[in-house]
């Protein structure tokens, strides 16, 4: 009787005692198998070719061509599932990591501890199973980018014709997440008039990059969410990692060691939960493209009390797992590509019903 078929994995890094020690990670589990290496980016330009894997790992730093710009080449012309696995917790140095994700990588984790370090069999496992996990998700080619101001579309709200009063916005990502988020946040002008709350899952360790990734393209001031501070009209806060963010009277920010749900800490459905229950109605709230289906059952409790809801489209998400479920739930007000998404919120936040 036939198994499944191994996944094809190409390493890509320039240290070679790295490299050895990830293709020591990964082969040593049964569903996975190293096809081949290298130690730049032009080398896993010729090993793409050559090897045709399921998955890439691939550090950013290297010699000759990086992996920000071998992340670029390869979704221009062979799509396949990347995973930056980053030896650096700079939240500066970061920064390129995420640029690497705008050109189509699907996720990024800390390279997992040595042999003999505590946290050794937690990181190997997060890496065998995201590199699982993303061996599962089909890739789309990406055309060179070229620098185009977005054009925000007319948006018509068809069936709200009462103006709304929007207190907070809150959205959900996973998968595929952070490129969305960037997208949405450059659309929403200086002057835009209510917070905005994020829950992205990441891996530990990177959220303060990603904030300052997301800064350098938006007008609005983002940030990590602290604990007891009280929201501001226009201001971003991303939840940090291993807290449950939520809501408290008086747009309070309250974090919190709560239980994961869902298996995440931070989780969409807490914090979802905490604004249901604190502005009833007068939230708007969505779901991005992600595996699983945090948020979805808390975003159909958001719209049953009143609140406008909304979650990405199929066409445009890496992984329409948490809005695919949504949409089943019938909890999304609309369904909405990420450009659109933005006019939304515009309109709404405007006390708008319609453009």
């Amino acid at each position: 009787m036939e198994g499944k078929p191994l996944i094809k994995v190409l390493v890509v890094e320039d240290s070679p005692v790295v490299r050895e020690f990830l293709i020591y990670i990964l082969n040593s589990d049964p569903d996975i198998q190293v096809v081949g290496s290298a130690g730049n980016g032009e080398e896993a330009l010729k090993a793409v070719k050559r090897y045709r894997p399921d998955v890439i790992t691939m550090d950013i730093h290297m010699p000759k061509m990086d992996g920000l710009e071998a992340t670029r080449r390869i979704m221009e012309t062979d799509p396949i599932p990347i995973v930056i696995v980053s030896g650096s917790t700079d939240a500066h140095e970061n920064t390129k990591t995420f640029r690497a994700m705008e050109a189509g990588a699907l996720a990024v984790l800390i390279r997992p501890a040595g042999i003999g370090h505590p946290d050794h069999e937690t990181t190997a496992k997060e890496l065998v199973q995201t590199v699982k996990l993303m061996s599962e998700v089909k890739v789309v080619r990406r055309w060179p980018q070229t620098r185009r101001e977005p054009v925000l579309p007319p948006v018509a709200l068809a069936g709200k014709q009462e103006r709304v009063k929007i207190k907070v916005i809150a959205i959900g990502a996973s998968t595929g997440g952070p490129p969305v988020l960037q997208t949405i946040l450059a659309m929403l002008p200086r002057e835009f008039p209510v917070p905005v709350l994020i829950v992205q899952h990441m891996a530990a360790g990177f959220i303060s990059s990603f904030v300052e990734w997301l800064a350098q393209s938006s007008v609005l001031p983002v940030q990590v969410a602290m604990h007891g501070e009280t929201m501001l009209p226009g201001h971003v806060y991303v939840a940090p990692d291993e807290c449950q963010m939520k809501v408290e009277q008086g747009g309070k920010i309250v974090l919190t060691h709560d239980e994961p749900e869902n298996g995440l800490r931070p989780s969409v459905s807490y914090l979802f939960r905490s604004l249901a229950a604190v502005y009833g109605g007068d939230a708007v709230a969505g779901l991005l493209t992600g595996m699983g289906r945090d948020g979805a059952e808390e975003l159909r409790l958001l719209k049953e009390k009143g609140s406008i809801t909304f979650a990405q489209d199929k066409d445009s998400s890496v992984v329409h797992g948490m809005p695919g479920e949504a949409i089943k739930l019938n909890a999304a007000t609309f369904i909405l590509a990420p450009d659109k998404i933005a006019a939304v919120l515009m309109s709404l936040a405007n006390g708008k019903s319609g453009m």
